[in-house]
């Protein structure tokens, strides 16, 4: 491995504490979080958070949350309300995830390639709970931002949609995972009832 591509790989995922995540953007979210803190809180929620996870290589859970958006260090954050195809939106992450292999040891590529596929497929254990960290995620910040918007602009920013039981709640399969969601929509509930 020469240390010019290590720098250059680093490089290029570092661009990931500056980019925004775009469906916080899109919905007028003031100083939206950036990818890699969402993949820093999930890698974090998988190490804490999950107690009865014994058939499940919680290692393998914590890379996936590290590289599941790891191609968006190029591409950006692409979302459903930017009309690509997930195809599309497949081949594009692919080709950066190839490219950013192309900086790494030959082991570490066949890695980081075997993570990524691992992760779209959502075949596996590790896989699908990754998933549902990453849904996780999305909920919590999303409350996150209502308290926010709430306090420094007195109204409630336009995050309903995150809440959705059949969009998103209803998808997640892990038992724990659906304990903290349940109980972050408690705490949501009970905000907003303040509210009033």
């Amino acid at each position: 491995m020469s240390e010019k591509n290590m720098i250059q790989f680093l490089n290029e995922i570092g661009k990931l504490k500056a980019t925004p995540r775009r469906g916080w953007v899109l919905r007028g979210v003031s100083s939206p979080e950036q990818v890699a803190g969402h993949m820093y809180r999930m890698a974090l929620t998988a190490t804490f958070s999950l107690k009865n996870v014994h058939s499940i290589d919680i290692n393998k859970v914590i890379k996936l949350c590290l590289v599941h958006d790891i191609a968006e260090c190029i591409v950006g954050d692409i979302t459903p309300d930017d009309g690509v195809s997930e195809e599309e939106k497949h081949r594009r992450e692919r080709e950066v995830v190839e490219y950013l292999g192309t900086l790494l040891p030959h082991e570490s590529r066949q890695h980081l390639l075997s993570l990524y596929e691992e992760y779209e497929k959502k075949e596996t254990k590790e896989a699908k709970l990754t998933k549902d960290l990453d849904r996780f995620d999305m909920v919590l910040q999303a409350f996150e931002y209502e308290k926010k918007e709430l306090s420094e602009k007195g109204k409630l920013p336009p995050l309903e949609e995150f809440f959705h039981f059949d969009r998103i709640i209803k998808k997640v399969e892990n038992e724990e995972v659906k304990a903290m969601i349940a109980e972050v929509l408690r705490q949501r509930s009970l905000f907003l009832a303040s509210t009033n």
